[in-house]
């Protein structure tokens, strides 16, 4: 077989079922590839970045690799974001990129990337946005580069990898001869029981003594499926859970013990709790720069600070812990239950403030729809089981504070790479990996209008999702930004198009609402339809969402801006 039907029967064999990429001279021997397999669903992109962010929102919520594919040169190189966010994400993706014949290098052939007399370098620049990048030397290599690199995108904390395919390998007569099966063979991250156990003695202390602990709660805790470890740690030892935006839903957001998101756009209650807490549990979580207030020097200060991640490297950030448990989130919470179970007998109701954001009601003064009702709406009539994504910008603050979430349900914001329409593209990913959840996409008119022109993607392949566009006619964050750091604002307004208009152009169904009545109705049908839906909800710009530079709340915030620019020169 030639060296792409080599790659494709890999990954065939380790259960890939999908493969998102853009169509080109230096790929047509994959997209044939692709073609004839049984098993994995070619997906075409009308742009390769939206191939890139659909393999990470294929591999979000799965122990599946995303699969992202582009020709050489250009097409290579928009890989690039979604390899960023993989890495930034912890996504386990392989991308594979074409690569001018070998016997030109250097003489500025046509999508030549060789670094040679002034063309680009596309081998340093895939090294440095994967975890490793490979230039396939010979077609007998193939089985072998593959299954280093998929164990390599799997192994410890999982992300990127990517393999340059020289067009001189893909001519006839150059064949595989040598093909055998991927062993996909990756040794779990286990927690050490001498770590487990001297941490649940420090723990069993805490709470035999009735010092308050808290839990912070991360992404790696949801993928790694830890929310029956989570919810049992927390009832059985009554410990108040904090999470981040991104582990909203690992245990219901209306359990009596979730206290709400700790984040600079997160609810007072778990500000609160936090703030009372003198042991921190932080699971699956990097600390990074909005769940820390902006790397908060006096966050943990007469904290102690236990920390459970898979990546050796987040215990050497900015904040060093006490305590730190190497493993996957989820055989770490299991092994700390057990540990503790023979340590700690029975433990006395914890007292934690409640909260019903979902319910609470908002005022304001405008006839437009006021984007955190939106977000209530959305969460209030997302089904069990459904993933909300949220891109990057303001709308992400309101679904993030406003949205509650149910166990089973989740919620993912544009990771620290942070890309606008990461997730407006990626939700097609996610969906194809999980045709049986509900995915909808909250974002801006900003990011919507960046890429939004994938929906004839979604069309074509018959992936529905649901995009609900948060239409201020402005770029609101940097809109705030520039105000508060700069007193006046400048070129963060435009115009939209009729975006539903332009969704039924494409085939798909598209609503546009003024009222929050006209978007329930449009919801339920999206709901019901099973079919692509754009949304296009005409908000409020008068609206802020919640923030503060402080986690001792919005006043305390408030007087500390104003007391740093009056220190400024």
């Amino acid at each position: 077989m030639r060296v792409y039907e080599a790659i494709v029967r890999g990954l065939e064999g380790i259960g890939v079922q999908a493969a998102f990429g853009g169509a080109g001279e230096n790929a047509a021997g994959l997209m044939l590839a692709l073609k004839h397999s049984k098993r994995i669903r070619p997906v075409i992109t009308r742009h390769e970045q939206a191939a890139s962010f659909m393999a990470c929102g294929y591999a979000m919520y799965t122990n599946r690799l995303g699969f992202c594919f582009a020709t050489a040169g250009p097409g290579a190189f928009n890989l690039f974001s979604g390899l960023a966010v993989a890495m930034s994400d912890s996504y386990p993706v392989l991308a594979v990129s074409g690569y001018a014949s070998r016997q030109w290098q250097g003489w500025g052939s046509l999508n030549e990337t060789s670094g040679l007399n002034r063309t680009p370098d596309s081998r340093a620049m895939f090294a440095a946005t994967t975890k490793k990048s490979f230039l396939l030397d010979a077609a007998a290599d193939t089985c072998d580069v593959l299954e280093e690199a998929v164990n390599i995108a799997f192994e410890g904390r999982p992300g990127p990898v990517h393999i340059h395919v020289p067009e001189d390998l893909t001519h006839r007569g150059v064949e595989v001869t040598n093909f055998r099966d991927i062993r996909l063979d990756v040794a779990p991250v286990l927690p050490d029981p001498v770590q487990v156990e001297e941490i649940a003695a420090v723990l069993a202390d805490a709470l035999t003594r009735r010092k308050k602990v808290v839990a912070l709660v991360g992404f790696g805790a949801v993928r790694s499926g830890a929310g029956p470890e989570i919810k049992c740690l927390i009832e059985r030892f009554q410990i108040p859970l904090l999470t981040t935006l991104d582990g909203k839903g690992i245990v219901s957001e209306g359990h009596p013990l979730a206290v709400g998101v700790f984040a600079d756009s997160g609810h007072a209650s778990a500000w609160k709790a936090f703030r009372e807490a003198e042991i921190v549990l932080c699971v699956g979580n990097s600390l990074n720069q909005h769940a820390t207030f902006n790397y908060r020097e006096d966050l943990f200060r007469e904290k102690l600070l236990i920390h459970v991640n898979i990546s050796e490297t987040e215990f050497r950030k900015t904040y060093k812990p006490d305590y730190a448990l190497l493993s996957d989130a989820r055989p770490a919470v299991a092994a700390l239950v057990g540990a503790l179970e023979k340590k700690v007998g029975e433990v006395p109701p914890a007292e934690v403030d409640g909260r019903d954001y979902e319910a609470r009601h908002i005022t304001h003064l405008t006839g437009q729809i006021h984007p955190g009702q939106l977000a209530q709406t959305i969460g209030r009539m997302l089904p069990p089981n459904g993933v909300l994504l949220a891109d990057a910008g303001a709308h992400l603050g309101w679904l993030g504070y406003y949205a509650e979430l149910e166990e089973g349900q989740n919620f993912r914001k544009a990771g620290s790479f942070g890309p606008m329409a990461g997730h407006v593209n990626g939700a097609i990913g996610l969906k194809t990996a999980h045709p049986e959840r509900t995915v909808v996409v909250g974002c801006g008119d900003g990011c919507y209008s960046l890429s939004g022109f994938e929906l004839m993607t979604a069309v074509e392949h018959e992936i529905p999702v649901i995009w609900v566009i948060f239409d201020d006619q402005e770029f609101k964050l940097i809109k705030l930004f520039q105000l508060t750091t700069y007193g006046e604002t400048g070129l963060v307004e435009f115009q939209n198009p009729d975006f539903a208009a332009y969704a039924r152009a494409c085939g798909a169904d598209g609503y546009r609402v003024e009222t929050l009545e006209e978007f329930e109705d449009a919801f339920g049908a999206a709901l019901s339809s099973g079919r692509p839906t754009l949304i296009d909800a005409r908000i409020t710009r008068w609206a802020v969402p919640h923030y503060s530079p402080s986690p001792d709340g919005v006043i305390a915030g408030l007087v500390e801006t104003v007391e740093a620019r009056f220190r400024s020169p």
